[in-house]
């Protein structure tokens, strides 16, 4: 799944922080049967006869699959269809720590651009705002990506699609998606958030942005913990 998708995960705080418990109670995330799904595809084979529930949300899969959320956070990332199924899983699994970085890095971005608003907003076209914004685009996933560590794979999932035009597919054709879930030491991704802020308030020159943006994205990081540990 591609960390787009699921972006309501790091989002804004704010309004990750109004989520209660009970959603994650009320929600609940079944095998699906692949037969009778409308696709523009048919699944020919997989390694196993249902779609597993953590590709749809990993954090609540978890939570209902003795997952320990309070030691660790759970992602699920699956890819675009490739050409044969080694390729769909290498790229899945060398891609867990680069789409975590995304993950962390659409977080800062999403709350950087909340410093904008409000009494004490930082003015956009600040030159230091948009050092921060820059850098947060364009360096701060690969930076991030090389803090990560303690995050590991336990389960992997892939499918054989025969993508047909009649169907809806723009040709016909067959292709492999493969799933990861990763499981990653919730401290230590606290500490790379915690240190992928620092590296985005350090491109300020103008010390009085850098403060104000630092004390806004910290704020924002401990809503974002707290709410994890919902």
């Amino acid at each position: 799944m591609s960390v787009l998708k699921k972006i309501c995960i790091l989002g804004l705080a704010i309004v990750l922080g109004s989520c209660g418990s009970s959603d994650k109670d009320e929600k609940k995330l079944e095998e699906r049967v692949h037969e009778g799904i409308q696709r523009d595809y048919v699944v020919t084979d997989a390694s196993s006869n249902s779609r597993p529930g953590w590709i749809e949300d990993a954090e609540v899969w978890a939570s209902q699959d003795t997952g320990d959320l309070d030691e660790y956070r759970y992602f699920s990332f699956e890819t675009e269809p490739k050409v044969n199924r080694r390729v769909a899983c290498d790229l899945a699994k060398a891609n867990a720590r680069a789409d975590i970085a995304a993950e962390i890095r659409t977080f800062i971005e999403t709350n950087l651009v909340s410093t904008t608003e409000g009494s004490a907003a930082i003015d956009e076209n600040n030159p230091s705002f948009q050092a921060m914004k820059d850098y947060t685009e364009t360096t701060l996933v690969e930076k991030v990506q090389a803090m990560i560590h303690g995050s590991s794979i336990l389960k992997t999932y892939w499918e054989k699609r025969n993508y047909k035009e009649d169907l809806g597919a723009r040709r016909d054709f067959i292709a492999y998606t493969c799933g990861v879930f990763v499981q990653m030491e919730r401290d230590r991704l606290d500490d790379a958030i915690q240190k992928a802020v620092e590296m985005v308030t350090q491109q300020a020159e103008d010390p009085a942005v850098q403060e104000r943006a630092r004390k806004a994205l910290d704020v924002a990081s401990e809503n974002f913990k707290q709410m994890q540990k919902i």
